[in-house]
Order: structure tokens, then sequence, then C-alpha cells
């Protein structure tokens, strides 16, 4: 189970990086889209079969990708990206990925001999650095996108 879960959440990245670039090319890429959206909340659901024995950050990590994927549905298919809602949907969608991406890193860590030997206990230096390098790729690509995806200017 563990492996399946492992495979949907790299296919969900891989889906989402794609939907990203559609972004900085103002293509909407609506099969990628639902593709992406619906491997990130099959990622969510299988996430949420592991035992659960206590709140743990994957168990936040889970419910908050699951309410950012929540708003961004609503963004994308009930209110079509007007006004303030292409910006909330842009935003929500590179959140929930930055999220896997997050956990991909931590599972590397963890799971990885050769990572987990720069950082042990998931604490240290190596770790951090990759997480912040992560965030702040992230916040520069979140704000390209922004400036880029504009859906309603093609159609208008």
């Amino acid at each position: 189970f563990t492996v399946l879960h492992v495979v949907i959440s790299m296919i969900a990245i891989f889906a989402g990086f794609i939907v990203m670039g559609g972004m900085f090319s103002n293509a909407g890429l609506a099969g990628w889209t639902a593709f992406f959206l619906a491997t990130t909340i099959l990622t969510n659901v299988t996430g949420f079969l592991f035992p659960i024995a206590g709140f743990t950050p994957a168990l936040g990590f889970g419910i908050l990708s699951s309410l950012l994927l929540l708003v961004a549905l609503f963004a994308l298919y009930r209110q079509k990206l007007t006004g303030s809602w292409r910006t909330i949907y842009v935003v929500t969608v590179l959140i929930a990925l930055y999220l896997n991406v997050f956990v991909l890193i931590a599972q590397s860590f963890q799971k990885v001999s050769f990572l987990k030997a720069y950082a042990p206990t998931g604490g240290e230096p190596s770790f951090l650095i990759a997480q912040v390098v992560t965030l702040i790729a992230f916040a520069l690509l979140g704000w390209m996108a922004l400036k880029k995806y504009h859906p309603l200017r093609l159609i208008m």
C-alpha cells in the first residue's frame, strides 16, 4: 500500500509541474489540471488510510492539502477563475503542489540512505536548507504564475 501511495504522489507531483508550466504559458491545460487535482486528492485519501495513532505533521499536511484542493476545485469549476478566484486558484494549487514536494523531500531524507546520512533526525541544516530553497523557489514560481496566468484574457 505504501508503494501505491508513493507512486500516486509522484504522479501528482509530475502532473503538478506540467500544470504550473501551463500557467507560465497562459494555457489552462484542462486535462492535466483535472489529472493533477485528482491524483493529489487520491494522494491525500490514501495518506489518510494509513494507521492513525494521533495527530502527526503528515496528518496536518493531508488536512491542509485537502482544504486547499477544495478551494481550488471551487475556484476552477464553480467560479470559473473569475475575478479574485484566479489568484485564489493559482495560490491554492501551487501550495498543494508545494506540500507534495515538501513531503517528498522529507521522506527522501528519511528513507534514502545517502540523504539520511546528512540529516538523520530531520533537524540538521542540510534538511532545513533543502526545504527553505524549495519554499523560496515555489514562492518565486508562484509569483511568476500569478503574473502570467490569465485564462480569461484568452477568451475575451
